[in-house]
């Protein structure tokens, strides 16, 4: 199963570090945010990234093009022009790299990696948010249910849009602005999708957030999957330091890859 990250905004709320880098190489504990969110997927057997790159993607691309020898010790032979590589560590990961544009919307991304995608279920999700979500329960969740696309709901004060639910808490009826004194759930960015979800796409403009959710919406095809635990985007530098000291204290919730008990297989599908 394929996992579509967006990596292309410009991430203006975190100016500090933006300036020179995409949101999704802002760094936590000396590795991008990108790495961490790959590293979830990854504990629970998805290796196959599809990154839409937009705002200083060269950069990306060359994250993943030296991965191999950042991870490694080399030894370089200068005179012979020759590199040994002296502890071989990597990651079982297939990353495909699209250019999906510097101005395009999140929906116009997602269309623009629609070949990449092909006819299976894939995951879906932003490049600034860290989970301790059982991503294989909310695969198996989304199936059971047969809906076009799967949204996780947490719970998060601040300035996210709520998520208005039908009265069995199955369906999603709509959406509208949070303030910081009501407990809905928002929508925390990790989504299951069936590649029909791409139809609602228009073009370029679209916004993922607007017309494709709301059509799906008015379809009844949005399920949503409640998550009561971690979760932790990294929108402004506040955030950063929140993620930092968690990381920093050697119990990041997220850090789902290094539990003594492992994290579950993925669906298979």
């Amino acid at each position: 199963m394929k996992v579509v990250i967006f990596a292309g905004g410009y991430g203006t709320r975190l100016s500090e570090e933006t300036g020179t880098l995409p949101k999704p190489l802002v760094e936590i504990g000396d590795m991008p945010m990108l790495w961490h969110i790959m590293k979830i997927y990854s504990a629970h057997g998805l290796n196959d990234f599809i990154i839409c790159c937009g705002y200083k993607g060269h950069l990306i691309k060359k994250y993943f093009l030296d991965f191999f020898h950042r991870s490694n010790d080399l030894t370089l032979d200068l005179q012979n022009n020759t590199v040994e590589v002296r502890r071989v560590a990597t990651e079982p990961w297939k990353v495909t790299l699209a250019d999906t544009g510097l101005e395009t919307m999140t929906g116009g991304r997602l269309k623009r990696v629609r070949d990449y995608i092909g006819d299976e279920t894939f995951c879906l999700t932003y490049g600034d948010g860290v989970t301790d979500l059982n991503i294989t329960d909310t695969i198996r969740y989304h199936k059971e249910q047969g809906k076009l696309a799967t949204v996780t709901a947490v719970q998060q004060p601040g300035r996210f849009g709520a998520l208005d639910l039908s009265p069995d808490k199955t369906r999603i009826k709509g959406f509208r602005e949070k303030s910081m004194s009501d407990g809905h759930l928002i929508n925390g960015g990790y989504f299951v999708c069936e590649p029909a979800v791409i139809d609602y796409v228009i073009d370029d403009t679209t916004v993922w957030e607007e017309e494709p959710l709301k059509g799906l919406v008015a379809d009844d095809e949005l399920a949503v999957y409640h998550y009561p635990g971690f979760w932790q985007n990294m929108d402004t530098l506040r955030d950063k330091h929140v993620l930092q000291k968690m990381w920093d204290s050697g119990k990041a919730p997220w850090k789902v890859w290094d539990r003594p008990d492992g994290a579950q297989a993925a669906v298979n599908g």
